[in-house]
């Protein structure tokens, strides 16, 4: 009897319950469509700046999902040149870093463009160019020649969650994959795009970087439901919230047999959760664009107005004049000066004592 849900005869010939997500799919693309018809009141550069926000999360938290934490800094500094933001504190980005950015970025912004192996194997390439993962060598840019399980450890023993197919069977079943990728059929965009996400999942075509990759064509195919380059909202950062769900989900459909809706629904509430958390990332930028619309003149100095972005964008912790001057490299008594001043203008306000003094943004509550 086939255990996994590759081995199932018809195989892969998904079926769902059309009723069940009809729906659900209508409520998604709906909501899509909001987001994009509110930005597009705002001018580029607010449009920029969110997308800006929302790539960096996507990046960030699609490493973070496999326990790679990257420098979210980096990733920031290499999607601004992309986008062709002038940030006030730019930080070098590493190599890795670079390339993983334009892979993503090659994937939203060349969305119509159809996806073959080299371009495949382009993204593979810049996620592992050491070509190693960890201390292990492996086979990049190219499908992989042998096993592959999802095991992990409970209680001193190894629990196996899914067998891949067999090597052999890689290239086949890639090719059918990409065919049917690129293919304009009858398809709900969205539908496609949580189907490619998971028949990508089952393939599992790589020694390794497979759910980064995955990730990467699930925003590619949301870019093509969408039919813009235009990126506003994060589903790794909302994939990440619920990773125990998103692999227990997964778990039980490729376990499973050919019907398919209960991975459908999973992966469009999740797509839905994640477009209404975009409207924090939206509101951070409206509320920082306002800000400079109205105060730039009187924050002429780069570091102060840095220090202020930080804050409108949701400084993590209290804001000290240590932090600051471990952030800027610059002396005890040039942080405190330069907070001060921004206290004496009316931007900032003092709170706590001794140890404990921070400073928040007047009237806008974020510290």
């Amino acid at each position: 009897m086939p255990k996994y849900i590759h081995e199932h005869k018809g195989y892969p010939k998904f079926t769902w319950d059309k009723d069940t997500i009809l729906n659900l799919l209508t409520r998604v693309s709906v909501l899509q469509g909001k987001v994009l018809g509110k930005m597009q009141q705002f001018g580029f550069g607010v449009q920029q700046e969110a997308m800006l926000n929302a790539l960096t999360e996507e990046i960030t938290k699609s490493s973070e999902i496999e326990g790679e934490i990257l420098n979210s800094e980096q990733v920031r500094s290499s999607l601004a040149k992309w986008l062709n933001i002038n940030l006030e504190k730019e930080t070098r980005p590493s190599h890795h870093i670079e390339g993983i950015v334009e892979a993503v970025m090659d994937a939203v912004r060349n969305y119509e463009k159809s996806l073959d192996e080299e371009r495949l194997f382009g993204w593979h390439g810049v996620l592992f160019p050491t070509g190693r993962s960890g201390l292990h060598k492996i086979k990049v840019a190219e499908f992989r020649d042998s096993e592959i399980s999802v095991i992990s450890s409970k209680e001193y023993k190894e629990v196996v969650h899914y067998k891949a197919p067999l090597p052999e069977k890689v290239h086949k079943q890639m090719k059918e994959f990409l065919l049917w990728l690129n293919s304009e059929g009858n398809e709900n965009p969205l539908l496609k795009a949580a189907i490619a996400h998971l028949w990508f999942v089952i393939i599992h075509p790589f020694d390794d970087g497979n759910g980064r990759l995955t990730r990467i064509i699930t925003e590619m195919m949301l870019a093509r439901s969408e039919d813009t380059s235009l990126r506003f909202y994060s589903m790794s950062a909302q994939i990440q919230k619920e990773k125990k769900e998103y692999y227990r989900v997964l778990e039980l459909t490729t376990a499973g047999e050919l019907d398919i809706t209960r991975w459908l629904i999973w992966f469009l509430e999740c797509l839905e959760r994640s477009i209404e958390a975009s409207e924090e990332i939206i509101g951070k930028v409206l509320r920082k664009a306002a800000f400079w619309q109205k105060n730039s003149a009187e924050i002429p100095n780069k570091t102060q107005r840095e220090i202020i972005n930080r804050l409108l964008e949701g400084f993590t912790g209290n804001l000290t004049s240590g932090k600051v001057q471990k952030i800027f490299k610059i002396s005890q008594p040039t942080a405190i000066r330069m907070l001060n001043d921004l206290v004496e203008k009316g931007f900032l306000e003092v709170r706590g004592a001794g140890r404990g003094t921070h400073y928040v943004l007047v009237g806008i509550g974020v510290s």
